[in-house]
C-alpha cells in the first residue's frame, strides 16, 4: 500500500446459517487482516468474494479541506 491510502475490503459472505450478506467493509493491512476481522465477528462464515479498494486519506495526513468533508459526506 502506498503512503496516505487506506487498505479496504469490501466482503460478501455466508454466515453459519447460510445468510448472504453483502457490502460488509473491513479495513485492514492486507486481505488477511481484513478477513480474520470478518471471520471474528461472523465466526464460521464462508467468504464468498473480496474486493480491495483504495481509499485516499487526504485530510488525516495534512489540513482539511472543503471537498475532502463533501467527499466524505457523500462518498457512499
Amino acid at each position: 500500500m502506498l503512503a496516505g491510502t487506506i487498505g479496504k475490503y469490501q466482503f460478501r459472505i455466508r454466515t453459519r446459517t447460510g445468510v448472504v450478506v453483502e457490502h460488509l467493509s473491513f479495513h485492514g493491512r492486507d486481505e488477511a487482516d481484513a478477513r480474520r476481522k470478518v471471520e471474528q465477528i461472523y465466526n464460521n462464515c464462508q467468504v464468498l468474494d473480496c474486493v480491495y479498494q483504495n481509499v485516499p486519506m487526504n485530510g488525516r495526513l495534512g489540513t482539511v479541506n472543503y471537498e475532502d468533508v463533501v467527499d466524505l459526506i457523500s462518498t457512499r
